[in-house]
């Protein structure tokens, strides 16, 4: 039996084992240890890590997210994928890269089985060689000089490359997954071992014991002797194996696999031919839409192209093996394609059953930018009506509102810390807030899209105008915060911009009623699609993938969710801070009732937001004074944790506990107290350690007070203010879609002049640049002219 020739311990590396089964089976040993203890993982070289991978087989994966919990994967490695650009040998850096990936997810506890073409090509180019090899030696003897450049080389014939290229692939296999600690087999079939119904059990047979003592089965079609595919001939309820492509769908059924792959050379299933003008890819396939597909010719190489793929998707999809197909050939994807796919990434095309009640995020995207376009064009009177029905319906609908609010928060209970549950709750007062910034908006809306900022007379009857225009299409990004719903809205249809919302689970509730609302005041002029919920299970790095549908991401959460989409937006501008780390100086000459009411107002007032006060700057000489005293006696009643700086620590006999990172946003009643002894040094301290955000200076003395707002590099500066006023609302922008800390296009609280940008009208009678050269009829004036003011009323 194969287990108990396997029991007994590996053979020495130039030994073979033939498995006997319905196929060839040839698999080497490794002489490093015996299979029996190959269920170790601690001894790999890639990190092990467990996934819960048990599921009952029978129906396919409905969403990508699940695919993380597939345990038995197939890969299928199309010809395009192994095979150099000249169809004669390997793509080496490819193989070696997939290799990889298949180790790390089969040393993961999960059951790998690869169906890989390469034969034919790998031994095209032995042949070639040895070819070239006797021509060379031959002409030497007949005429006595090489003529290699003039040596005609014959056609050669598929199935002598195939039997000459076998070995050389298995051992290109084994050589690369021994490096992993993986043994390999190689398993040759043809149509024969699946329709013998003998065969066919010795197959499977053979592949689970391979799978049970975690070998990575290598199945490639016996080309050496397959005859040629047979168009039309699969049997009812049976693929027929013509290809790789439909011997990797017959084997994901036999053998009852979670996942299929197929790696080819395009980055999916597109709806026309991959390079035409209006092709797109389509990220779900479901059964039936092969009608709206155009299918191109097949691949460069190999005997299957993309219908031939979809087909045998199909075939394993109704099987209950969910299918991926994807790009392995392109240099800055394939080597994570693999893993991409099983974390559940948006990569390729995924083969589903369930359809979606609701339009896909795409969908979503071109409803956002058409409605954002027809937003654009209502008069500035039209935009603001919908923003004052949508206050209204704040307060009108409050109960509802609450109600639904009130779900979050239960659900929410025990699973949120303290300061996200405060930015979950809704209230009455909050819901008022909310109505009256809303009104704002309202009313700044008059004088946005469609000003003219400049006028320029460029020569007679040829004037310019650049004019105020909305971006596009907004994606922005929430976490605990629904009532960032209406304010950004609000925002978006202020500017004309089409608006994606992604908000956090934890406020689904609250988050799906405050959109209702927002598209019912929409539909008072016919925009009701201007602004979209997404409610599908895109993760928010797949949603920063879609440069062709989001023109600028704005995050408001927690700074590791803003560093999170800082990483994953690939061509996508990101607006706002990853941290809000702000400082107060306390300066020698402040006022000591001054300074302790702007202390307690900046961090104990609401801890948890992004403007709340995180460091603490006092002058050297305050230290045992009443003012110093009456701060920390202050602290203490309100029950914050002190965290001493290493320059303050060195003045206490008895310090707190000394801060462990002068860069630090608490987000709760904790702060970090540090001392200096000049104005200068706060400045420096604040370069070095802050995030941009916001920064105070306490003092009586106006000099010093201007020395550091003008000195201080922060999107927000202020003397003798709470850090709390950074804010939209309370700047009178009426709300804000977050602050900014970059240095380009908006910095600070970001309201509605953020939202735009500008384009260039150019009017002219028949210019044309010919007639403004050195001979030319015109010149140029460049006159400035004056720009109209509108009526706000």
């Amino acid at each position: 039996m194969l287990s108990q020739v396997f029991r007994s311990g590996f053979q020495p590396f130039n030994q073979r084992l033939l498995l006997r089964a319905p196929c060839t089976a040839l698999s080497r040993s490794n002489p490093v240890q015996p299979l029996a203890i190959r269920h170790v993982r601690s001894w790999s070289n890639i990190p092990f890590i467990t996934v819960p991978l048990s599921r009952a087989h029978g129906k396919s994966f409905a969403h990508r997210s699940e695919l993380k919990h597939a345990k038995r994967i197939v890969v299928k490695l199309g010809s395009a994928v192994v095979t150099r650009g000249d169809e004669c040998g390997l793509a080496l850096g490819r193989l070696a890269s997939i290799v990889e990936q298949v180790s790390v997810l089969q040393n993961q506890g999960r059951e790998m089985m690869l169906v890989t073409s390469g034969a034919v090509a790998f031994g095209r180019q032995r042949l070639r060689h040895e070819i070239l090899l006797s021509q060379s030696v031959r002409q030497a003897l007949h005429s006595g000089q090489n003529q290699l450049k003039e040596m005609a080389i014959p056609v050669l014939e598929a199935r002598a490359c195939a039997a000459a290229g076998q070995s050389g692939l298995m051992a290109l296999y084994e050589a690369m997954f021994t490096q992993y600690s993986i043994c390999a087999a190689q398993i040759l079939v043809t149509n024969l071992d699946f329709h013998d119904e003998q065969k066919r059990r010795n197959l499977n047979g053979t592949l689970h014991e391979l799978l049970r003592m975690n070998i990575v089965p290598i199945i490639n079609t016996n080309d050496a002797v397959v005859p040629p595919a047979e168009p039309n001939s699969d049997l009812q309820g049976v693929i027929s194996v013509k290809d790789n492509d439909s011997l990797a769908a017959r084997l994901a059924v036999e053998m009852k696999t979670d996942l299929l792959i197929v790696l080819s050379d395009v980055e999916g299933l597109f709806d026309s031919p991959p390079g035409s003008d209006d092709a797109k890819l389509i990220d779900i396939f479901y059964p039936g839409d092969q009608q709206s597909v155009t299918f191109g010719t097949k691949s460069r190489v190999g005997l299957g192209g993309m219908e031939a793929k979809v087909k045998a998707a199909l075939w394993a999809l109704q099987g209950g093996t969910s299918v991926v197909i994807a790009n392995g050939t392109h240099p800055k994807v394939s080597g994570h394609v693999i893993t991409d796919i099983v974390e559940g990434k948006k990569v390729g095309t995924f083969f589903s059953e369930v359809k979606p009640a609701g339009p896909t995020v795409e969908q979503q995207g071109e409803m956002a930018r058409s409605g954002g376009r027809m937003l654009a064009t209502l008069e500035p009177e039209q935009r603001a009506e919908i923003i004052h029905h949508l206050a209204d319906l704040l307060t009108d609908q409050r109960d509802a509102i609450l109600l639904a609010n009130k779900k979050d928060l239960e659900e929410a209970e025990g699973r949120l810390a303290a300061p996200l549950l405060k930015r979950l709750s809704l209230s009455t007062s909050k819901l008022n807030s909310l109505a009256i910034g809303l009104r704002q908006i309202a009313a700044s809306s008059q004088d946005s899209v469609g000003r003219v900022l400049r006028r320029t007379r460029i020569a007679k009857n040829l004037e310019l105008e650049q004019v105020t225009v909305p971006i596009g299409v907004l994606l922005v990004i929430f976490e605990s915060r629904p009532d960032c719903l209406p304010q950004v809205a609000a925002l978006a249809i202020a500017s004309g911009n089409g608006l994606l919302l992604k908000g956090g689970k934890e406020a689904a509730h609250s988050n799906r009623i405050l959109h209702l609302l927002t598209q019912e005041a929409l539909s008072i002029h016919g925009v009701k699609e201007a602004v979209q919920l997404v409610n599908t299970r895109e993760e928010v790095e797949d949603l920063c993938r879609l440069d062709k549908i989001i023109d600028l991401i704005i995050p408001r959460g927690s700074s590791q969710l803003v560093r999170d989409i800082q990483k994953a937006a690939k061509g996508i501008p990101v607006m706002g801070h990853s941290e809000g780390i702000c400082h107060m100086y306390v300066d020698s000459e402040a006022n000591v009732d001054k300074a302790t009411r702007l202390v307690r107002d900046s961090k104990c007032e609401y801890p948890a937001a992004c403007n709340a006060l995180e460091t603490l700057l006092i002058h050297r000489d305050l230290l045992r004074t009443p003012l110093f005293d009456q701060i920390i006696d202050m602290l203490r009643v309100e029950q914050v944790k002190i965290h001493a700086g290493p320059k303050f620590a060195s003045y206490l006999t008895f310090s707190p506990s000394e801060v462990k990172s002068l860069r630090t946003e608490y987000g709760d009643l904790e702060l970090c107290i540090e001392v200096v002894d000049s104005i200068q040094e706060a400045i420096d301290h604040i370069h070095k350690y802050g995030s941009s955000h916001t920064d105070v200076i306490v003092t009586e003395n106006e000099k010093t007070a201007e020395f550091f707002l003008h000195h201080v590099d922060s999107a927000c500066v202020f003397w003798n203010a709470s850090t709390r006023f950074s804010d939209g609302y309370r700047f009178g922008l009426g709300a804000e879609v977050g602050i900014s800390t970059s240095r380009i296009h908006a910095r600070g609280p970001v309201g509605l002049e953020g939202l735009l940008t500008t384009k260039w009208l150019l009017r002219g009678q028949d210019h044309v640049v010919s007639d403004f050269s050195e001979h030319g009829s015109l010149k140029y004036l460049h006159e400035n002219l004056p720009v109209p003011q509108r009526n706000s009323n």
